[in-house]
């Protein structure tokens, strides 16, 4: 199997998964510290969709990929996501999302505040995340597996 449809099908068969925990799970136990295992998986689904494009631009020669990740990233947002017709306001999420990821990942201390789970840096700058945040961002994440996959079978 081509490397470009085993990103997607990873990532489509884990945002079932994550809509399940958003809608159905959180829910049910309210437990806030499942926001932080929803942002995990919703930045690892964001990333399989990138990835997916990328490998799949690169097949057919319209891209040149590197070694580094943000380097790639920003080939994506500058030559990808408009073929794909990502939207700026989509574009936006995507970042926030893998930057809460990555700071989620580096964070020394993290805590639960009302509905919210506050994920604090190594210089103590807060970043909040919410269910209703993180429902914005399952939402996006699944338009833009819909415009791959509708985008791949035109090309």
């Amino acid at each position: 199997m081509e490397k470009f449809l085993e990103y997607l099908k990873i990532a489509e068969e884990r945002i079932q998964t994550i809509d399940h925990m958003i809608y159905v799970t959180f829910p049910l136990i309210k437990d806030k510290r499942l926001l932080l295992k929803i942002l995990s998986e919703m930045n690892f689904i964001i990333l399989n969709a990138i990835n997916s494009i990328l490998q799949y631009e690169y097949l057919y020669k319209r891209i040149n990929l590197t070694r580094d990740a943000q380097t790639n990233l920003r080939i994506f947002v500058q030559q990808c996501a408009p073929r794909y017709k990502i939207t700026e306001q989509e574009i936006k999420l995507i970042l926030e999302l893998i930057d809460l990821a990555e700071q989620h990942k580096k964070s020394p201390f993290e805590f639960i505040k009302e509905e919210k789970v506050i994920i604090l840096s190594e210089n103590l700058k807060p970043a909040t995340i919410t269910i209703d945040k993180a429902k914005e961002f399952l939402l996006t994440t699944k338009s833009i597996l819909k415009k791959t996959r509708e985008t791949m079978k035109r090309l």
